[in-house]
Order: C-alpha cells, then structure tokens, then sequence
C-alpha cells in the first residue's frame, strides 16, 4: 500500500493503482470520455487530466507510486477540459432529446461538469459528420454523428471479444470508427455480440427500435447450457432489451449475440404453446397427456418391427447439461445410443 493526498484527503491505495481509481476510491469525481473499466487505458480525450505535483497528467494512465499530490479541480483544470469538451461538441449532433441516450450519456455528464455554456459554443462553428448512419446490421445502428472518438468499441472488439473487427481509420478530422475497407459492419468479421455497443459512452451505438424498459428481471440465457446470467429488460408483456449480468460467475456480463438479441421468440405469434400432433395431414391442438401416449405407442412399434437400434433421440443446448443426461440415459435404457446435440458443433 502507499498513500497519496487527493484534493487535500490522504488515502492508502495499492501501489501501482492509477490516479484515477485512487480518486474514484476517494469518492473524487474526475470526468472521462475514453475510460471503460473493462479495458485497457487509451488516454485519448485527455478530458482526465489532473494536476499531480504541479504537472498535468492522464489520470487514467498514471499510477501512484507513493508521496503524490493530486488536484482534480482548478480553474487551469476546468478551462482546459472545457475546451476539450468544446472540440467534440463542435462536430457531434445537437439533437440529444431523440437520441436513444438521452440522460444516460456520458457525453451529457461530462459536458455538464465541464460547465460548456451556450455562449461559448456560439462562438464556435460547429458541424456534423456527413457519413451516413451504418443500419446495415440488423441488431443495432452506428450513427457516426454521435460518436466522439473514444475507442472504447475499438478496444472492446479486440481485447473482449477477440475479433477485431473495427478500428480507427483516416486521419485528422476525417477519422472515423470503421470495419476494414469502409464496408458496413455486416460485411465484416463483426460478431454482432453487442458489447462494443454495451460500452458506447453516447449513442453512437445503439439498439435498434431502443425502448426504456420499465422493470428488469435477471435471469439465465435460455439459447444454451453455458449458464449465462442476465437482465431482461421488460415493458409490459414483451422483453425490450437484455444486458448481461456482470455478478455472474459464468460470462461476467459479457453475451453473445443470441444471448442480447434473440429473445423475439419469447411473444412471436407462430411460437409453439401446445403439442401438436398430425391428423389426415394436418397438426391439430392436443393435451400432453395425448402427445405422450402417442409418443410410446411409436416407440414401442418401432422397437417392435426394426428393433432398439432404429431409434434415435436429438437432444437440446437450451437445457441444462444435467437435463441432456438424463435424456441420454432415457435412449440408452431403450437400447440405443443413436443419440446427437447441436452442443457438439
């Protein structure tokens, strides 16, 4: 442990830790655009900056060896983050009220904080991107007039999910976030897992047809037996979201792409309720009382005329393992081992 002193309060932190987790620690509030806990520092909006030993450092890529004297707020501080806030909102859109982030905007916090007035900003000429909105892929839009450049998709893509799908391209004020080639993001080797839009900092990421759920449920993914744990967000009598749980053991709130979309079949119209069982070539409606008695009856005949070997069972990856056992040692009791799961792919 070393101690350090932070806008006067002395506190003991682990050496090594960075000042701005020492101040995050000390309940001091230093804003950031480019910060994400998961991953690894950038350093690259400068909004962090603090005042350690009368020098302007990163507070996100400096860490504390001991003995430090760190100012996260003064007048050279504030004018200069507000000024840096300034060149991003010169080039980001102005229209937050329809934006899918609107008051859950790091952007909004930031700009807030750095006390950006309307004054200032008039003085300024501000544009927007004129690169029209990504809605290639079909889970979520990439709207490049609100994207301030942070990398944290970049970094998220790589060092999360692996793939490396997007990254930064051009130079000056041309730089965009883009797969490689300028191709949509569905052309590329994008997973569309969704953690890069989890992490967006404004809504430059964002869900398609987005809804502000009214509750949220936790739960465990229902697509395989992995044990994902997550939150489903809900309004009214559909699930209008779903983020993962970062308490989890299993996934650490991380989920792939089935886990943070693919729960439209939860209120699908054509979404099986009852057994169905075929009469004069039709499915017509039955109990589960009839559909399991058919289903020995077929057994019994097909053991009868072919023997146990000509049965055959396909199990499921959306029940649990101890549950695909027992179906294994249902098939094997019948005398076959003609059993097979999509979990082997």
């Amino acid at each position: 442990m070393v101690t350090l002193v932070i806008d006067g309060e002395k506190i003991a932190v682990p050496a090594g830790t960075t000042v701005l987790e020492a101040a995050q620690a000390a309940g001091s509030y230093i804003p950031t655009l480019c910060y994400h806990p998961d991953l690894s520092a950038f350093g690259g909006c400068r909004v962090c900056m603090v005042d350690v030993n009368g020098k302007f450092v990163e507070a996100c890529r400096t860490r504390v060896e001991g003995g430090e004297v760190v100012v996260t707020d003064s007048p050279a501080l504030m004018e200069l983050r507000r000024s840096l806030v300034e060149m991003v909102l010169i080039n980001h859109n102005q229209d937050c009220q329809t934006c899918v982030r609107n008051s859950d905007c790091v952007l909004q916090e930031v700009t807030a904080y750095a006390g950006v007035t309307k004054e200032r900003m008039a003085r300024l000429r501000r544009d927007t991107s004129k690169i029209p909105t990504d809605t290639a892929n079909p889970f979520f839009d990439f709207d490049y007039t609100r994207c301030v450049l942070c990398g944290i998709c970049v970094r998220t893509c790589r060092e999360i999910n692996g793939a490396g799908a997007i990254d930064f391209a051009h130079r000056s004020h041309a730089t965009r976030i883009s797969p490689l080639g300028g191709w949509p993001s569905v052309e590329s080797i994008c997973e569309s897992c969704g953690e890069c839009m989890e992490r967006c900092p404004t809504g430059a990421l964002a869900r398609k047809n987005s809804q502000v759920p009214a509750r949220e449920v936790k739960t465990i993914c229902p697509y395989c037996g992995t044990g994902c744990g997550l939150y489903l967000g809900v309004r009214g009598n559909k699930i209008v979201g779903a983020r993962g749980d970062r308490e989890n053991p299993v996934n650490r709130g991380q989920l792939c792409v089935k886990g943070r979309f693919g729960h439209d079949f939860v209120g699908h119209p054509d979404r099986l309720k009852t057994p169905l069982i075929k009469k004069e070539g039709k499915f017509m409606e039955a109990s589960w009382d009839e559909a399991l008695t058919l289903i020995v009856a077929k057994i019994k005949e097909a053991q009868e005329r072919y023997g146990p070997e000509a049965l055959g069972g396909l199990s499921s990856t959306r029940i649990a393992n101890e549950d695909n056992y027992l179906f294994q040692k249902l098939l094997r009791s019948l005398g076959t081992n003609s059993i097979d799961c999509s979990a082997r792919l």
